[in-house]
Parts: structure tokens; C-alpha cells; sequence
């Protein structure tokens, strides 16, 4: 088995944060991994809400995020575990996730918000 591409703190990029926090879906991914403090298997992640993703859409996504430097990826047997990589980026970045993950948060409480 090939090894998976993680890229080193000094090659993360914040176009490809950008582009990888860019997709609603992947920044709620993001969101649950970083949120939860400790280790995620990818079906730990497959239900957002009431909606479930594909596994192929979701190995996508995953993929998008680990190339972008956002996670760790590691293989436990058939299952692939997921690390934020949040404190990394943090001290490389100094409050780009806080700063994009806010703004989603607002967005979203603004929907829930009846007029």
C-alpha cells in the first residue's frame, strides 16, 4: 500500500487551506475533527447532520484536506484514523482557521435565525 502525502509545516500553503475550507461539506469534516479532541475514523465523520456521504465522495474530501496540511491521516487496518493538524497550521498561520471556521459559524447561526 502506497504511503498517503502529508506535507511538511514549512510547505502548507494558505491558498490550499482556502481551497480546501472552500466547500462547505469539507470545513463541517474539518470542523468535526478538529472539534472532537481526539482521534476520528472516516465513518465516524460519514453523517453530517441528516445528510450521509458517499464513501467516495468522503475519501475525496479527506484527501483534499490531508494534501492541504488541515489533517493526519494514519491507516489502522481497514480503518484510516484522522488528526487535526489545527495547532500546526495555528502557529504557522496565526488566526486563519479560527478566522474562517468563525465565519462559517456566523453563517450558519444567521440561517438558523427566523426573520
Amino acid at each position: 500500500m502506497r504511503p498517503l502525502f502529508h506535507p511538511a509545516l514549512e510547505d502548507i500553503r494558505p491558498e490550499a487551506i482556502l481551497h480546501a475550507l472552500s466547500d462547505p461539506v469539507r470545513a463541517a469534516i474539518f470542523a468535526r475533527i478538529s472539534g472532537a479532541g481526539c482521534v476520528e475514523a472516516c465513518t465516524n465523520v460519514a453523517a453530517l447532520g441528516d445528510r450521509v456521504i458517499p464513501k467516495s465522495s468522503l475519501s475525496s474530501h479527506f484527501k483534499v484536506l490531508r494534501e492541504a496540511g488541515l489533517i493526519r491521516c494514519e491507516r489502522h487496518g481497514v480503518e484510516m484514523r484522522n488528526h487535526s493538524r489545527c495547532a500546526e497550521v495555528e502557529a504557522r498561520f496565526p488566526g486563519l482557521l479560527s478566522a474562517i471556521m468563525g465565519a462559517y459559524a456566523r453563517a450558519k447561526s444567521s440561517e438558523a435565525v427566523p426573520e
